[in-house]
Protein backbone atom coordinates (compact mmCIF):
# COMPACT_ATOMS: atom_id res chain seq x y z
CA UNK A 1 0.00 0.00 0.00
CA UNK A 2 2.87 2.43 0.38
CA UNK A 3 3.11 3.38 -3.50
CA UNK A 4 -0.50 4.25 -3.44
CA UNK A 5 -0.02 6.20 -0.29
CA UNK A 6 2.89 7.68 -2.35
CA UNK A 7 0.37 8.44 -5.13
CA UNK A 8 -2.30 10.00 -2.87
CA UNK A 9 0.80 12.17 -1.90
CA UNK A 10 1.50 13.26 -5.52
CA UNK A 11 -2.49 13.81 -7.51
CA UNK A 12 -4.48 13.70 -3.96
CA UNK A 13 -6.55 11.41 -2.27
CA UNK A 14 -9.79 12.28 -4.38
CA UNK A 15 -7.58 11.41 -7.63
CA UNK A 16 -6.30 7.76 -7.05
CA UNK A 17 -8.68 4.97 -7.12
CA UNK A 18 -9.05 1.98 -5.89
CA UNK A 19 -11.52 -1.45 -6.10
CA UNK A 20 -14.89 -0.24 -6.82
CA UNK A 21 -13.78 3.18 -8.37
CA UNK A 22 -11.34 1.94 -10.59
CA UNK A 23 -13.84 -0.60 -12.09
CA UNK A 24 -14.31 1.81 -15.09
CA UNK A 25 -10.78 1.32 -15.91
CA UNK A 26 -10.65 -2.21 -15.27
CA UNK A 27 -12.38 -3.31 -19.00
CA UNK A 28 -11.42 -1.90 -23.12
CA UNK A 29 -14.23 -0.78 -24.85
CA UNK A 30 -14.63 -4.31 -26.81
CA UNK A 31 -14.84 -5.78 -23.66
CA UNK A 32 -12.70 -8.39 -24.21
CA UNK A 33 -9.82 -7.29 -21.83
CA UNK A 34 -10.75 -7.06 -18.10
CA UNK A 35 -8.22 -6.81 -15.58
CA UNK A 36 -8.06 -5.10 -11.55
CA UNK A 37 -5.41 -2.51 -11.66
CA UNK A 38 -3.55 -2.11 -8.54
CA UNK A 39 -5.28 1.76 -8.18
CA UNK A 40 -6.39 4.61 -10.72
CA UNK A 41 -4.16 7.34 -10.44
CA UNK A 42 -5.03 10.89 -12.34
CA UNK A 43 -2.01 13.32 -12.20
CA UNK A 44 -2.97 17.46 -13.28
CA UNK A 45 0.43 18.06 -14.59
CA UNK A 46 3.58 17.19 -16.33
CA UNK A 47 5.21 16.90 -12.97
CA UNK A 48 2.98 15.03 -11.24
CA UNK A 49 3.41 12.24 -13.83
CA UNK A 50 7.26 12.74 -13.48
CA UNK A 51 6.56 12.29 -9.44
CA UNK A 52 4.31 9.17 -10.28
CA UNK A 53 6.75 7.45 -12.99
CA UNK A 54 9.39 7.83 -9.92
CA UNK A 55 7.34 6.90 -7.42
CA UNK A 56 6.17 3.47 -9.81
CA UNK A 57 10.14 3.03 -10.64
CA UNK A 58 11.20 3.12 -7.13
CA UNK A 59 8.37 0.52 -6.22
CA UNK A 60 9.04 -1.36 -9.05
CA UNK A 61 5.23 -1.27 -9.97
CA UNK A 62 4.38 -1.28 -13.63
CA UNK A 63 2.05 1.90 -15.36
CA UNK A 64 -0.01 1.39 -17.91
CA UNK A 65 -1.18 4.63 -19.47
CA UNK A 66 -5.04 5.18 -20.24
CA UNK A 67 -6.14 7.91 -22.80
CA UNK A 68 -10.07 8.00 -23.86
CA UNK A 69 -9.97 3.61 -23.35
CA UNK A 70 -11.55 3.43 -27.23
CA UNK A 71 -8.62 1.16 -27.89
CA UNK A 72 -9.44 -2.13 -30.04
CA UNK A 73 -6.06 -4.44 -29.22
CA UNK A 74 -5.91 -4.47 -25.38
CA UNK A 75 -3.09 -1.90 -25.13
CA UNK A 76 -4.97 -0.79 -21.62
CA UNK A 77 -4.72 -4.52 -19.78
CA UNK A 78 -3.34 -3.87 -16.71
CA UNK A 79 -3.25 -6.21 -14.12
CA UNK A 80 -2.40 -5.64 -10.86
CA UNK A 81 -0.52 -1.77 -12.82
CA UNK A 82 -1.07 1.47 -12.22
CA UNK A 83 -3.58 2.96 -14.38
CA UNK A 84 -2.67 6.31 -15.12
CA UNK A 85 -5.29 8.69 -16.63
CA UNK A 86 -4.02 11.87 -18.34
CA UNK A 87 -7.71 12.75 -18.02
CA UNK A 88 -7.11 15.78 -16.03
CA UNK A 89 -4.56 16.83 -18.28
CA UNK A 90 -7.10 18.51 -20.80
CA UNK A 91 -6.10 21.93 -21.82
CA UNK A 92 -4.91 23.22 -24.71
CA UNK A 93 -2.31 25.69 -24.06
CA UNK A 94 -1.80 27.45 -27.26
CA UNK A 95 -3.17 28.09 -30.75
CA UNK A 96 -0.55 29.73 -33.35
CA UNK A 97 -2.68 30.15 -36.05
CA UNK A 98 0.05 31.94 -38.30
CA UNK A 99 2.01 29.21 -37.59
CA UNK A 100 -0.69 26.73 -38.09
CA UNK A 101 0.18 24.89 -35.04
CA UNK A 102 -1.56 23.50 -31.54
CA UNK A 103 0.16 23.14 -28.36
CA UNK A 104 -2.12 20.95 -26.07
CA UNK A 105 -1.77 18.50 -23.14
CA UNK A 106 -2.66 15.25 -24.08
CA UNK A 107 -5.50 14.22 -21.99
CA UNK A 108 -7.27 16.79 -24.89
CA UNK A 109 -10.28 14.73 -26.53
CA UNK A 110 -9.54 15.04 -29.99
CA UNK A 111 -13.08 16.72 -30.73
CA UNK A 112 -12.18 19.44 -28.30
CA UNK A 113 -8.96 20.21 -30.48
CA UNK A 114 -11.08 19.90 -33.54
CA UNK A 115 -13.53 22.42 -32.20
CA UNK A 116 -10.49 25.06 -30.90
CA UNK A 117 -9.04 24.51 -34.89
CA UNK A 118 -12.50 25.13 -36.18
CA UNK A 119 -12.93 28.18 -34.12
CA UNK A 120 -9.38 29.93 -35.10
CA UNK A 121 -10.39 29.21 -39.11
CA UNK A 122 -8.32 26.24 -39.41
CA UNK A 123 -9.24 22.28 -39.15
CA UNK A 124 -7.62 19.47 -36.89
CA UNK A 125 -8.09 17.26 -39.59
CA UNK A 126 -8.00 13.55 -37.63
CA UNK A 127 -11.07 12.19 -37.37
CA UNK A 128 -13.16 8.75 -36.96
CA UNK A 129 -16.15 7.61 -35.09
CA UNK A 130 -14.77 7.89 -31.72
CA UNK A 131 -13.20 10.96 -31.67
CA UNK A 132 -16.12 12.31 -28.54
CA UNK A 133 -13.64 10.32 -26.33
CA UNK A 134 -10.27 9.49 -28.23
CA UNK A 135 -7.91 12.11 -26.52
CA UNK A 136 -4.82 13.17 -28.23
CA UNK A 137 -1.99 10.87 -26.01
CA UNK A 138 -4.14 8.19 -27.15
CA UNK A 139 -3.92 8.67 -30.74
CA UNK A 140 -0.36 9.66 -30.47
CA UNK A 141 0.25 6.72 -28.96
CA UNK A 142 -1.41 4.42 -31.34
CA UNK A 143 -0.47 6.42 -34.51
CA UNK A 144 -4.13 6.69 -35.00
CA UNK A 145 -5.02 7.00 -39.07
CA UNK A 146 -9.21 7.38 -39.32
CA UNK A 147 -10.82 8.42 -42.75
CA UNK A 148 -9.12 11.44 -43.92
CA UNK A 149 -5.42 9.73 -43.93
CA UNK A 150 -5.26 9.91 -47.73
CA UNK A 151 -5.05 13.93 -47.88
CA UNK A 152 -3.44 14.65 -44.49
CA UNK A 153 -1.84 11.51 -43.44
CA UNK A 154 -1.72 9.43 -39.55
CA UNK A 155 -1.12 10.96 -36.73
CA UNK A 156 2.61 10.92 -37.21
CA UNK A 157 1.82 13.33 -39.88
CA UNK A 158 0.40 16.06 -37.84
CA UNK A 159 2.54 16.26 -34.85
CA UNK A 160 5.58 18.58 -34.85
CA UNK A 161 6.60 18.02 -30.97
CA UNK A 162 6.43 15.84 -27.75
CA UNK A 163 6.79 16.68 -24.33
CA UNK A 164 7.00 12.95 -22.44
CA UNK A 165 7.96 11.31 -19.56
CA UNK A 166 10.57 8.43 -18.88
CA UNK A 167 10.31 5.40 -16.96
CA UNK A 168 12.60 7.05 -14.63
CA UNK A 169 10.21 10.33 -14.26
CA UNK A 170 13.00 12.23 -16.12
CA UNK A 171 10.86 14.66 -18.59
CA UNK A 172 12.22 14.44 -22.65
CA UNK A 173 10.87 18.05 -24.25
CA UNK A 174 10.86 17.75 -27.51
CA UNK A 175 8.38 20.14 -27.87
CA UNK A 176 9.37 21.84 -31.27
CA UNK A 177 7.12 23.53 -33.66
CA UNK A 178 9.82 23.30 -36.39
CA UNK A 179 8.79 21.40 -39.72
CA UNK A 180 12.82 20.72 -40.13
CA UNK A 181 15.20 20.07 -37.35
CA UNK A 182 17.79 17.36 -38.25
CA UNK A 183 19.81 17.54 -34.80
CA UNK A 184 20.46 14.29 -34.38
CA UNK A 185 18.30 11.40 -34.17
CA UNK A 186 14.39 11.67 -34.66
CA UNK A 187 13.44 11.20 -31.03
CA UNK A 188 9.81 12.29 -31.45
CA UNK A 189 8.47 9.18 -34.01
CA UNK A 190 10.26 6.85 -30.96
CA UNK A 191 7.40 7.49 -28.93
CA UNK A 192 4.27 7.98 -31.43
CA UNK A 193 2.88 4.06 -31.99
CA UNK A 194 5.16 2.91 -29.24
CA UNK A 195 1.53 2.54 -27.07
CA UNK A 196 3.11 3.75 -23.85
CA UNK A 197 5.66 1.03 -23.97
CA UNK A 198 8.77 3.71 -24.39
CA UNK A 199 7.26 7.23 -22.37
CA UNK A 200 4.16 9.19 -21.29
CA UNK A 201 3.32 11.31 -23.85
CA UNK A 202 2.45 14.39 -21.48
CA UNK A 203 1.89 16.88 -24.33
CA UNK A 204 2.16 17.46 -27.77
CA UNK A 205 2.87 20.50 -30.46
CA UNK A 206 -0.21 19.39 -33.38
CA UNK A 207 -0.03 20.95 -37.19
CA UNK A 208 -3.32 22.58 -37.96
CA UNK A 209 -4.35 23.19 -41.75
CA UNK A 210 -6.53 25.09 -44.26
CA UNK A 211 -9.95 24.82 -43.56
CA UNK A 212 -11.77 23.53 -46.60
CA UNK A 213 -14.11 26.44 -47.55
CA UNK A 214 -16.41 24.05 -49.03
CA UNK A 215 -16.65 19.85 -48.93
CA UNK A 216 -18.81 17.72 -51.90
CA UNK A 217 -19.59 14.18 -50.80
CA UNK A 218 -20.68 11.12 -52.66
CA UNK A 219 -22.05 7.94 -52.27
CA UNK A 220 -20.50 6.07 -55.49
CA UNK A 221 -22.19 2.24 -57.02
CA UNK A 222 -18.74 0.87 -58.38
CA UNK A 223 -18.29 -2.58 -61.14
CA UNK A 224 -15.66 -3.53 -59.25
CA UNK A 225 -12.62 -2.18 -57.00
CA UNK A 226 -9.98 -1.27 -60.13
CA UNK A 227 -13.33 0.95 -61.18
CA UNK A 228 -12.87 2.36 -57.96
CA UNK A 229 -8.94 3.17 -58.04
CA UNK A 230 -9.45 4.72 -61.38
CA UNK A 231 -12.04 7.04 -60.16
CA UNK A 232 -9.65 7.87 -57.24
CA UNK A 233 -7.09 8.85 -59.10
CA UNK A 234 -8.79 10.11 -61.49
CA UNK A 235 -10.08 12.81 -58.96
CA UNK A 236 -6.64 13.33 -57.25
CA UNK A 237 -5.30 14.69 -61.25
CA UNK A 238 -8.08 16.87 -61.87
CA UNK A 239 -8.91 18.47 -58.16
CA UNK A 240 -4.85 18.79 -57.16
CA UNK A 241 -5.04 16.36 -54.03
CA UNK A 242 -8.47 17.55 -53.13
CA UNK A 243 -10.09 13.84 -51.79
CA UNK A 244 -10.31 13.99 -48.61
CA UNK A 245 -11.79 10.45 -48.03
CA UNK A 246 -12.22 7.46 -50.17
CA UNK A 247 -14.40 5.30 -47.83
CA UNK A 248 -15.30 1.79 -49.49
CA UNK A 249 -18.37 0.13 -48.53
CA UNK A 250 -19.63 -3.20 -50.07
CA UNK A 251 -22.00 -5.11 -49.92
CA UNK A 252 -20.97 -6.55 -46.24
CA UNK A 253 -20.89 -3.82 -44.78
CA UNK A 254 -23.65 -1.96 -45.97
CA UNK A 255 -25.76 -5.50 -45.29
CA UNK A 256 -24.45 -5.36 -42.01
CA UNK A 257 -25.31 -1.51 -40.86
CA UNK A 258 -28.85 -2.21 -42.12
CA UNK A 259 -29.34 -4.88 -39.76
CA UNK A 260 -27.84 -2.50 -37.27
CA UNK A 261 -30.13 0.21 -37.99
CA UNK A 262 -33.34 -1.02 -39.22
CA UNK A 263 -34.69 2.29 -40.50
CA UNK A 264 -31.88 3.57 -41.91
CA UNK A 265 -31.85 4.63 -45.14
CA UNK A 266 -29.42 2.98 -47.93
CA UNK A 267 -27.87 5.37 -50.14
CA UNK A 268 -29.36 3.19 -53.47
CA UNK A 269 -32.51 1.19 -54.55
CA UNK A 270 -30.52 -1.36 -53.70
CA UNK A 271 -27.54 -2.35 -52.50
CA UNK A 272 -24.63 -2.84 -54.55
CA UNK A 273 -21.69 -4.94 -54.12
CA UNK A 274 -18.70 -1.96 -54.41
CA UNK A 275 -19.63 1.29 -52.96
CA UNK A 276 -17.45 4.11 -51.78
CA UNK A 277 -18.18 6.86 -49.82
CA UNK A 278 -16.13 10.20 -50.69
CA UNK A 279 -15.45 13.12 -50.31
CA UNK A 280 -13.65 16.79 -51.72
CA UNK A 281 -12.12 19.31 -49.32
CA UNK A 282 -12.03 22.50 -51.54
CA UNK A 283 -9.71 25.33 -50.10
CA UNK A 284 -9.56 27.16 -53.54
CA UNK A 285 -12.13 29.96 -53.72
CA UNK A 286 -12.95 29.82 -57.43
CA UNK A 287 -14.04 25.96 -56.73
CA UNK A 288 -16.26 26.80 -53.38
CA UNK A 289 -18.12 29.88 -54.64
CA UNK A 290 -21.37 29.39 -55.85
CA UNK A 291 -22.10 30.56 -59.69
CA UNK A 292 -25.25 32.09 -61.27
CA UNK A 293 -27.24 28.71 -61.28
CA UNK A 294 -26.71 28.31 -57.92
CA UNK A 295 -24.23 25.49 -58.02
CA UNK A 296 -20.08 25.10 -56.56
CA UNK A 297 -17.55 24.68 -59.61
CA UNK A 298 -16.43 21.54 -57.60
CA UNK A 299 -19.31 19.79 -57.16
CA UNK A 300 -20.12 20.39 -60.74
CA UNK A 301 -16.59 19.15 -61.90
CA UNK A 302 -17.13 16.07 -59.64
CA UNK A 303 -20.74 15.70 -61.53
CA UNK A 304 -18.79 15.32 -64.92
CA UNK A 305 -16.45 12.95 -63.98
CA UNK A 306 -19.14 10.61 -62.76
CA UNK A 307 -21.45 11.25 -65.35
CA UNK A 308 -18.61 10.37 -68.02
CA UNK A 309 -17.99 7.18 -65.83
CA UNK A 310 -21.52 6.18 -65.78
CA UNK A 311 -21.62 6.16 -69.95
CA UNK A 312 -19.06 4.09 -69.96
CA UNK A 313 -19.89 1.58 -67.38
CA UNK A 314 -17.50 2.42 -64.61
CA UNK A 315 -19.90 4.02 -62.18
CA UNK A 316 -23.08 2.01 -61.54
CA UNK A 317 -24.93 4.64 -59.66
CA UNK A 318 -24.09 7.65 -57.93
CA UNK A 319 -25.47 10.22 -55.28
CA UNK A 320 -24.46 13.62 -54.33
CA UNK A 321 -25.27 15.32 -50.95
CA UNK A 322 -26.90 18.39 -51.26
CA UNK A 323 -26.87 20.08 -48.38
CA UNK A 324 -25.36 19.54 -44.69
CA UNK A 325 -27.98 17.03 -43.53
CA UNK A 326 -27.26 14.93 -46.35
CA UNK A 327 -23.22 14.83 -45.84
CA UNK A 328 -23.92 14.01 -42.48
CA UNK A 329 -25.72 10.73 -43.00
CA UNK A 330 -23.12 9.51 -45.22
CA UNK A 331 -20.31 9.95 -42.69
CA UNK A 332 -22.84 8.25 -40.08
CA UNK A 333 -23.04 5.16 -41.99
CA UNK A 334 -19.21 5.52 -42.41
CA UNK A 335 -18.52 6.21 -38.83
CA UNK A 336 -20.82 3.74 -37.02
CA UNK A 337 -18.27 1.14 -38.46
CA UNK A 338 -16.92 0.19 -34.57
CA UNK A 339 -20.08 -0.03 -33.00
CA UNK A 340 -22.00 -2.14 -35.72
CA UNK A 341 -18.33 -4.51 -35.84
CA UNK A 342 -18.82 -5.19 -31.94
CA UNK A 343 -22.91 -5.51 -31.82
CA UNK A 344 -22.79 -9.37 -32.26
CA UNK A 345 -20.83 -10.63 -29.93
CA UNK A 346 -17.00 -11.79 -29.90
CA UNK A 347 -15.54 -10.66 -33.02
CA UNK A 348 -11.64 -10.52 -35.36
CA UNK A 349 -11.40 -7.17 -35.65
CA UNK A 350 -8.86 -7.39 -38.52
CA UNK A 351 -7.05 -4.27 -38.85
CA UNK A 352 -4.18 -4.67 -41.91
CA UNK A 353 -3.18 -2.36 -45.02
CA UNK A 354 -1.84 -3.49 -48.38
CA UNK A 355 -1.17 -1.45 -51.54
CA UNK A 356 -3.43 0.16 -53.35
CA UNK A 357 -3.53 -2.89 -56.31
CA UNK A 358 -3.62 -5.26 -53.64
CA UNK A 359 -7.08 -4.38 -52.14
CA UNK A 360 -9.63 -6.69 -54.42
CA UNK A 361 -6.91 -9.65 -54.49
CA UNK A 362 -6.83 -9.43 -50.85
CA UNK A 363 -10.32 -9.58 -50.41
CA UNK A 364 -10.88 -12.58 -52.85
CA UNK A 365 -7.93 -14.63 -51.29
CA UNK A 366 -9.07 -13.90 -47.50
CA UNK A 367 -12.71 -14.57 -48.21
CA UNK A 368 -11.68 -18.68 -49.41
CA UNK A 369 -9.49 -18.60 -47.03
CA UNK A 370 -11.73 -18.47 -44.48
CA UNK A 371 -14.53 -20.31 -46.17
CA UNK A 372 -12.64 -23.17 -46.64
CA UNK A 373 -11.47 -22.99 -42.49
CA UNK A 374 -14.92 -21.79 -41.25
CA UNK A 375 -17.94 -22.33 -43.22
CA UNK A 376 -20.63 -20.05 -42.49
CA UNK A 377 -18.81 -17.59 -41.10
CA UNK A 378 -20.29 -13.89 -41.49
CA UNK A 379 -18.17 -11.08 -42.34
CA UNK A 380 -18.16 -7.18 -42.79
CA UNK A 381 -15.41 -5.18 -44.96
CA UNK A 382 -14.96 -1.81 -44.90
CA UNK A 383 -11.97 0.36 -45.78
CA UNK A 384 -10.02 3.61 -46.38
CA UNK A 385 -9.50 2.59 -49.42
CA UNK A 386 -7.60 5.29 -50.40
CA UNK A 387 -5.26 4.44 -47.67
CA UNK A 388 -5.28 0.86 -48.67
CA UNK A 389 -6.42 -0.46 -44.71
CA UNK A 390 -8.67 -2.66 -44.95
CA UNK A 391 -10.86 -3.23 -41.89
CA UNK A 392 -12.27 -6.95 -41.99
CA UNK A 393 -14.43 -8.23 -39.03
CA UNK A 394 -15.20 -11.89 -39.17
CA UNK A 395 -18.01 -13.68 -36.78
CA UNK A 396 -16.67 -17.09 -37.05
CA UNK A 397 -19.30 -20.15 -37.51
CA UNK A 398 -17.16 -22.48 -35.04
CA UNK A 399 -17.20 -19.62 -32.23
CA UNK A 400 -13.99 -18.71 -29.79
CA UNK A 401 -11.99 -21.43 -31.16
CA UNK A 402 -11.70 -20.27 -34.58
CA UNK A 403 -10.80 -16.60 -33.90
CA UNK A 404 -7.00 -17.11 -33.51
CA UNK A 405 -7.20 -18.80 -37.17
CA UNK A 406 -9.37 -16.29 -38.77
CA UNK A 407 -6.83 -13.88 -37.42
CA UNK A 408 -3.77 -15.07 -38.77
CA UNK A 409 -5.66 -16.21 -42.28
CA UNK A 410 -6.50 -12.17 -42.37
CA UNK A 411 -2.69 -11.10 -41.32
CA UNK A 412 -1.24 -13.45 -42.98
CA UNK A 413 -3.03 -12.92 -46.69
CA UNK A 414 -2.10 -9.00 -46.05
CA UNK A 415 1.85 -9.84 -45.47
CA UNK A 416 1.18 -12.48 -48.57
CA UNK A 417 0.21 -9.25 -50.53
CA UNK A 418 2.89 -6.89 -49.60
CA UNK A 419 1.21 -5.43 -46.40
CA UNK A 420 1.12 -5.26 -42.33
CA UNK A 421 -0.68 -6.79 -40.20
CA UNK A 422 -1.32 -3.71 -38.14
CA UNK A 423 -2.75 -0.45 -39.77
CA UNK A 424 -3.95 2.05 -37.23
CA UNK A 425 -5.10 0.54 -34.20
CA UNK A 426 -1.76 -0.48 -32.93
CA UNK A 427 -1.05 -3.51 -31.45
CA UNK A 428 -1.26 -4.25 -28.11
CA UNK A 429 -2.27 -7.87 -26.99
CA UNK A 430 -3.97 -8.64 -30.15
CA UNK A 431 -1.51 -8.48 -32.65
CA UNK A 432 1.62 -9.57 -30.31
CA UNK A 433 1.13 -12.96 -32.40
CA UNK A 434 1.50 -12.02 -35.69
CA UNK A 435 4.40 -9.22 -34.58
CA UNK A 436 6.60 -12.81 -33.77
CA UNK A 437 5.13 -14.74 -37.01
CA UNK A 438 5.97 -11.84 -39.24
CA UNK A 439 7.75 -8.76 -38.26
CA UNK A 440 11.54 -9.19 -39.44
CA UNK A 441 13.35 -10.60 -36.67
CA UNK A 442 16.34 -7.79 -36.55
CA UNK A 443 13.66 -5.05 -36.35
CA UNK A 444 12.67 -6.48 -33.49
CA UNK A 445 15.89 -6.56 -31.72
CA UNK A 446 16.17 -3.40 -32.40
CA UNK A 447 13.13 -2.96 -31.02
CA UNK A 448 13.87 -4.94 -27.80
CA UNK A 449 17.01 -2.68 -27.14
CA UNK A 450 15.52 0.51 -27.68
CA UNK A 451 12.62 -0.95 -24.89
CA UNK A 452 15.67 -1.73 -22.64
CA UNK A 453 17.64 1.00 -22.82
CA UNK A 454 14.64 3.50 -22.20
CA UNK A 455 12.93 0.96 -19.92
CA UNK A 456 15.27 -1.31 -18.06
CA UNK A 457 13.07 -2.20 -15.62
CA UNK A 458 10.36 -2.87 -18.05
CA UNK A 459 7.56 -0.49 -15.94
CA UNK A 460 5.84 0.78 -19.08
CA UNK A 461 3.14 -1.35 -20.31
CA UNK A 462 5.14 -4.19 -20.05
CA UNK A 463 3.51 -7.52 -21.73
CA UNK A 464 2.41 -5.27 -24.90
CA UNK A 465 3.57 -4.85 -28.60
CA UNK A 466 6.84 -7.03 -28.35
CA UNK A 467 6.35 -10.42 -28.60
CA UNK A 468 8.42 -12.40 -25.37
CA UNK A 469 9.02 -8.81 -23.16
Amino acid sequence: MSVIEDLQGIAGSAHVLTGEAAAPYAKDWTGQYESAPLCVVKPASTEEVSAVMRAASAAKRPVVASAGRTGLTGATHAPEAIVLSLERMNRIREIRPEARVAIVDSGVILAQLREAADAAGLVFPLTFGAQGSARIGGVLSTNAGGSNVLRYGNTRALCLGLEVVLADGRVLDLMSALAKDNSGYDLRDLFIGAEGTLGIITGAVMRLHTRPLAYVSAMIALHDLGDGLALLNRLQAETGGAVEAFEYMPRSYMEAWQAHVPDGRQPFDDIHDHAVFLELGVTARRDATVDENGTLPAQAHLEEILGEMISDGTVLDAVIAQNGQQRREMWARRELAGELMTAYGPVVLGDVSVPLDQVAPFLEDTRAALAEAAPGSREAVVSHLGDGNVHYAVWPSDGLNGHAQAMEIIESTAVRHGGSFSAEHGVGLTKRPAMARHKDPVALEVMRVLKSALDPGNILNPGKVLPGN
